[in-house]
């Protein structure tokens, strides 16, 4: 019912979405003797021949893609965008139109205006990480769909905040939390002291842009063991605060899974205890070398226990006579 609403919604504005002019310029760019392709050869999982666009696009949505000929593949359009201009950046847009398209119709259905203002802001914050995206990074599509998102998520946090005329069907709102990426839902949790910007941009880092955590730890000079229990503390409290803010959640809102999903604890690797050598069995039954003295027994319990190391509690200030302290053994 959502999707046929969205679609009406889309006819009814007389005038064609800029996702379908993409998806249109797309079309030709990948028709004719000559379609815009890409060497398979240089790709693993990837035929060893020219690959037009669209069937290439086809491919990298199986499931059996590796990810990282996905990231291979859209970091080699994204400089080809960068240096060649208009024909590439054109192919990034219908290369990316499945999750740019799931982006629009998820925003869409909560915008109270024309959603052809809503796809234009969709697209344009699409194009416009083209030129700063870092492609060395992985996940390089992931990190275009979620500028697209901002884009369009601010378009209809605008949108909802202007003020409406009486008779009409819309209210200004605030949105729902988790209120949109989850880098957003970090910078919020830093402004309401949950987390440090240190704690926010170890998770970042380490959890949604997948940085290894030794690498983390290694630019912050910081152990790895240090920084695995500096982020397992940092995340329970952002759990904590993330169920205090959800429970009013859309449960249909994409970001709240994303961030179940990106937010899960992992606890740092066991390591094997090792046993003091001071502590012994000495005293309670256990052998004693030859040639060795027997030592007292160390023992929170024992005779000798004690603050002071000589048995009984800590003395009190009255009866601390420096002349009267007996000697530890």
């Amino acid at each position: 019912m959502a999707d046929r609403d969205y679609a009406h919604r889309v006819r009814a504005t007389g005038q064609p979405s800029p996702l379908d002019t993409a998806r249109e310029c797309f079309t030709l760019l990948v028709t004719g003797p000559q379609p815009l392709s890409l060497d398979g050869r240089s790709y693993p999982g990837l035929p060893n021949r020219r690959i037009p666009l669209d069937e290439l696009r086809d491919r990298m949505l199986r499931r059996r893609c590796p990810r990282r000929t996905r990231d291979e593949v859209w970091a080699y359009m994204v400089r080809q965008s960068r240096e060649q201009g208009a024909t590439w950046t054109l192919a990034c847009a219908g290369m990316a139109l499945p999750a740019l398209a799931g982006v629009a119709r998820w925003l869409a259905a909560r915008f109270p205006g024309d959603v052809v203002d809503l796809h234009a802001e969709v697209l344009s914050g699409f194009l416009g990480a083209l030129p700063t995206i870092d492609v060395d990074r992985p996940r390089v599509l992931v990190r275009l769909r979620w500028a697209a998102y901002r884009a369009g998520f601010a378009a209809l946090s605008e949108a909802l905040d202007a003020p409406m005329p009486v008779a009409s069907a819309f209210r200004s709102a605030a949105p729902k939390p988790p209120w949109g990426h989850p880098d957003l839902v970090l910078a919020r949790a830093v402004r309401q002291s949950v987390l440090t910007r240190t704690e926010a941009d170890l998770i970042g880092g380490t959890r949604l842009d997948e940085t290894p955590i030794t690498d983390w730890a290694d630019r912050h000079q910081m152990s790895t063991d240090a920084a695995y229990k500096a982020r397992q503390r940092a995340e329970r409290r952002l759990v904590a605060f993330l169920r205090e803010q959800t429970i009013a959640a859309d449960p249909d809102d994409p970001v709240a899974s994303c961030l179940a999903d990106e937010l899960t604890l992992q606890t740092p690797p066991s390591r094997p205890t090792r046993r003091s050598p001071c502590v012994t069995t000495v005293g309670q039954g256990g052998p004693v070398r030859a040639g060795e003295k027997s030592a007292a027994v160390v023992s929170k319990s024992g005779a000798d226990s004690g603050l002071l190391g000589c048995g009984g509690s800590t003395p009190t200030l009255a009866s601390r006579v420096p002349s009267e302290v007996p000697r530890c053994a």
